[in-house]
């Protein structure tokens, strides 16, 4: 029985997550769906990284099995029929050792989050942005983020259903930057590790923005996740800035 490892991209806009669920439209849900259709299997994914309710994707890895020796360009191209016109697209497919695992196999998850800091909302990117219309100052931002950098624990910026067995989590990347592009009136934060908490990505960007705008300084931050109090942290910044953007294998 051969195991093909998928990298997807979506929109996340339309889905209730990435996880299936019996009544809720889902990422996982309308791939298997579409594999079943192509395949006549009742197959099922498991993907490196489950994203939340609007989380949007370009480089997310799941694994599935099927029975039949398919060609690879031929899943590809079947799943993406089927998926029409849902915004979700299998990039690739390649066959892997039964030993592949794409949630287990991984030993570094990528995401980045996209600011638009202007006064104007976004006309093109809004579901991709989280308008902040106050000014931020990147520096400030990327000053307090490194002290978040390191071993861990991470309680403070830890949604209250985490089903997590613990905190304890070690951030390898916490980097923000003005965007190259034009105008400059996007704020990046790119980050990685192993792996993450529920909502925690989303808890750091909000806590950093208040850093950007004067409210918190970096001592405040390193304070708020000693403190191991998420009432002390920041807004929980919007799902529709969160992008899976990569992870990494042995």
């Amino acid at each position: 029985m051969p195991r093909y490892k998928l990298v997807i991209e979506y929109d996340g806009g339309p889905f209730c997550g990435w996880q299936r669920q019996a009544d809720q439209p889902t990422v996982q849900g309308a791939i298997e769906a579409a594999v079943t259709r192509f395949s006549g299997e009742d197959a099922r994914l498991t993907c490196a990284g489950r994203t939340d309710a609007g989380v949007h994707a370009i480089h997310q890895v799941a694994h599935l099995d099927l029975a039949k020796d398919w060609r690879t360009d031929t899943v590809r191209d079947a799943v993406n029929s089927y998926l029409r016109p849902l915004p979700v697209a299998v990039l690739s497919a390649e066959i892997v050792p039964a030993s592949f695992d794409a949630r287990h196999s991984a030993i570094r998850r990528h995401y980045r989050y996209r600011i638009l800091n202007r006064r104007s909302p976004a006309a093109l990117t809004r579901a991709h942005v989280w308008h902040v219309h106050w000014p931020l100052d990147p520096d400030a931002m990327h000053h307090a983020a490194q002290r978040l950098v390191g071993l861990h624990d991470f309680s403070a910026f830890r949604a209250a259903e985490c089903q997590a067995n613990s905190p304890v989590r070690t951030l390898e990347r916490l980097d923000v930057a003005r965007a190259t592009m034009a105008l400059h009136e996007e704020i990046v934060v790119t980050t990685c590790a192993r792996s993450f908490l529920h909502h925690q990505v989303r808890a750091m960007v909000g806590t950093l923005m208040l850093a950007g705008c004067g409210r918190l300084s970096a001592d405040d931050v390193a304070h708020i996740l000693a403190s191991g109090e998420k009432r002390w942290c920041g807004p929980l910044a919007p799902a529709s800035g969160l992008t899976f953007v990569g992870v990494d294998y042995a």
